[in-house]
């Protein structure tokens, strides 16, 4: 990266990326020289440099990847990708996107966001983990430094989008609750079908001796067979019985235990219905074909229902969450989830029991009508959970002036004199009193504030809060940038620490009574420095 008036990155570590960019070029060579060689044969050899060449050209874009900035605007592109480009003048703000891998890694990435709301994320630069952090970091404050300088940003605030902002957008959520509900739908359409099998099956009887032969599908016929041999699977491999000579199949697909129960040169009895074997009988085990009942299909279509409404609750808290900041954390949609989990207690036994709907008897309605009271009347504490909470900055937030002095305002409670208060809160920064972030709480009551990395009794290893040095500067909902640590509903308080931003989150109820405790330590401490 070079930094002044333009910043050029381009992918760290770029020799092994070459080296595989030479397999690519080797794989290409060998399946062409492979062909000519076979006279256009195809083969493992050359499908292997093929895939090859398919991998290298894949490095070859990632290698030569780059991203740069001048005075006009940003622009990147590989060899194999034009470049693009954005002037200044188009760009709202730079912001830091947190993408997430399959085992949960973090990677930050720059986001450019256009005056027209659309959002472009930048290739270059990435980091995955501590050691790329420095890098990147330092390439952003260079980016943000020629935007200002060249541009005209809309904000100083450094906005990340993680997954629980609102930012982040809604169309995974969405697809995955359409995809559930194409499901339930279509196994929907499958109750009436399973159901009508299963019933024909129940009271199929055996074909009289003059039915036609075009009729005995629907009647069950009996055949002597032959065990010839078993293969029993092994996991989730089928097992097949195999039949003497090929009569009246050649082999048929039953389960492992099936298999077991039967050893070659058993004589067994077949019955079939509706032209396939659906019985296999012999003197000491009998295989029968498992029907899937209606009610076990309309229990997976209610399943796949109530599995869409988390992922549709998910879409809502977006929805609600819409007039929010991008970075701001939305609610978490677990209240819902609680809400489906109780559902599901009484719908899906109701499925199973009633599949193709409740019959006009008093006690199925009556079932039907009081669970769906229930979902009802837990909905509603669930949308109260959820809702966002704007904190009321001037009913908690202690107010630090110049000389030291504090004042409160709002109704906060008293802690009780010589009892300790141990309080679920982090500061998110290294700080004197809380090094390498190592508190979890901060306990209040017999002594000053203090930060301790246990939720008590006693005061061990802990650190004092200097409070007269801090100075509130206001409350807020939590961000992207604050991460994953700070649960969704809490608010964060940021502070003045001689200079340093400082901020301090927990629980609204108990921030309020840390604020409270620390605005009262702070005045002590100024007005016991005036006495002096």
């Amino acid at each position: 990266m070079t930094v002044g008036q333009e910043v050029s990155v381009r992918p760290p570590r770029r020799r092994p990326l070459w080296g595989c960019v030479g397999v690519g070029a080797a794989g290409a060579v060998l399946a062409a020289g492979r062909l000519v060689y076979s006279g256009g044969f195809v083969d493992w050899w050359v499908g292997g440099g093929l895939l090859a060449a398919l991998v290298g050209v894949a490095f070859l874009h990632g290698v030569t990847l780059e991203v740069g900035a001048d005075a006009y605007g940003v622009r990147y592109g590989s060899l194999l990708r034009r470049h693009r480009s954005v002037p200044w003048d188009d760009i709202a703000d730079l912001r830091v996107h947190i993408q997430y891998g399959r085992h949960g890694e973090e990677y930050f990435r720059v986001g450019v966001l256009l005056r027209d709301g659309r959002t472009r994320r930048l290739p270059l630069p990435v980091s995955g983990s501590r050691d790329d952090r420095p890098d990147f970091d330092a390439t952003l404050d260079a980016l943000r430094a020629l935007h200002r300088r060249h541009g005209n940003p809309e904000s100083d605030h450094l906005a990340v989008i993680s997954r629980r902002t609102a930012g982040r957008g809604a169309a995974g959520p969405l697809f995955l609750c359409l995809l559930l509900l194409a499901g339930a739908g279509l196994a929907a359409w499958f109750v009436p079908v399973t159901g009508a099998t299963k019933e024909a099956w129940d009271s199929a009887v055996p074909c009289a001796a003059g039915t036609p032969s075009a009729e005995r599908g629907a009647c069950l016929t009996t055949l002597p067979a032959v065990i010839a041999r078993t293969e029993v699977g092994r996991a989730k491999q089928p097992s097949r019985l195999y039949f003497a000579d090929g009569r009246p199949v050649d082999r048929l697909t039953v389960s492992r235990e099936g298999a077991l129960g039967f050893r070659a040169g058993d004589r067994v009895e077949l019955t079939l219905w509706r032209g396939q074997v659906r019985v296999v009988a012999a003197e000491h085990h009998v295989w029968r074909e498992h029907f899937t009942s209606a009610g076990s299909v309309a229990v997976l279509a209610a399943a796949l229902v109530l599995a869409a409404g988390y992922p549709g609750a998910r879409v809502l808290m977006h929805r609600r969450g819409r007039r929010l900041p991008d970075d701001e954390v939305l609610p978490s949609a677990l209240p819902f989830a609680g809400v489906l989990v109780v559902t599901a207690l009484w719908l899906l036994p109701f499925c199973y029991v009633h599949p193709m709907g409740p019959p006009a008897s008093p006690g199925p309605l009556s079932w039907a009508a009081a669970g769906s009271l229930v979902t009802l009347g837990l909905l509603v504490p669930a949308w109260r959970a959820t809702r966002i909470r704007t904190p009321q900055v001037a009913a908690t937030a202690t107010t630090a002036t110049t000389t030291g002095a504090t004042e409160t305002t709002g109704t906060v409670p008293r802690e009780a004199a010589g009892a300790d208060v141990f309080l679920a809160a982090r500061f998110l920064e290294s700080t004197d009193y809380n090094p390498n972030r190592f508190g979890t709480h901060v306990v209040l009551g017999d002594g000053p504030p203090a930060v301790v990395p246990h939720p008590g009794p006693g005061r061990f290893a802990a650190r004092p809060v200097p409070a007269h040095r801090l100075a509130v500067k206001g409350v807020r909902r939590p961000r992207g940038g604050d991460g994953d640590g700070v649960p969704r509903g809490w608010h964060v308080a940021e502070f003045d620490d001689a200079g340093e931003p400082v901020r301090l989150a927990a629980a609204p109820a108990d921030l309020a009574r840390i604020l409270h405790a620390l605005g009262a330590a702070g005045a002590a401490t100024g007005a016991t420095s005036a006495r002096a």
